[in-house]
């Protein structure tokens, strides 16, 4: 009856273990959906980032200083993001708490700049509006800040889960997908910051 009962179990915990590899996959091919999002607003970008409509243009109102102070938060935010998985898979509890608490100041200065850059152009005269380079630009960046937020808010939801429920493997498992979206959007970051500020103060 007892083998009976272990054989259940270790059937149950393979179950749930297949179930968490199931779900880190569907969470791989929701990125890949998103890179093609991310792709289309590029490629926007690409075609219309001429087009200032004859206004003011990435060179004269990119503030590279300020660009590059939330680029370093948003990459230091994905190495302590690293330290809070180790944390989690050793069941380090406290540790994984701050290391996502850590994580979320971070990617809330992100935003902060972000806000404070976009808020400054729009009352310099800048606005969206004004011209099909603006238009793109303020959608692409704009794109990628509405992901940070929403990483933010899992972050939230995902530090309440764990200080209540602990490091079970549900929780592991949507800690592994919100890991996968946190690199995901450093990695889209790099390339606009690459692409539309460096490549448009030039």
């Amino acid at each position: 009856m007892s083998t009976h009962a272990a054989a259940h179990h270790d059937a149950h915990h393979d179950e749930h273990h297949d179930t968490g590899r199931n779900t880190v996959f569907g969470f791989w091919i929701y990125l890949m959906t998103d890179c093609i999002l991310f792709a289309s607003f590029f490629a926007t970008y690409a075609v219309l980032f001429m087009n200032t409509a004859g206004g003011a243009s990435g060179s004269e109102i990119f503030d590279l200083k300020l660009v590059a102070g939330g680029t370093a938060a948003l990459l230091l935010s994905s190495i302590t993001f690293g330290f809070a998985m180790i944390s989690a898979y050793k069941q380090n509890k406290s540790g994984t708490l701050f290391w996502l608490a850590v994580t979320f100041l971070f990617g809330a200065v992100f935003i902060g700049l972000e806000i404070y850059e976009f808020n400054h152009l729009i009352h310099a005269g800048h606005g969206p509006s004004e011209s099909a380079f603006l238009t793109a630009f303020f959608s692409l960046v704009g794109l990628h800040g509405l992901h940070v937020t929403a990483g933010l808010i899992w972050l939230i939801i995902l530090f309440i889960e764990v200080s209540k429920s602990g490091l079970g493997n549900q929780q592991l498992t949507r800690l592994s997908c919100l890991s996968l979206f946190w690199h995901f959007l450093d990695i889209v970051w790099i390339c606009v910051f690459t692409v539309v500020y460096l490549m448009g103060a030039m």
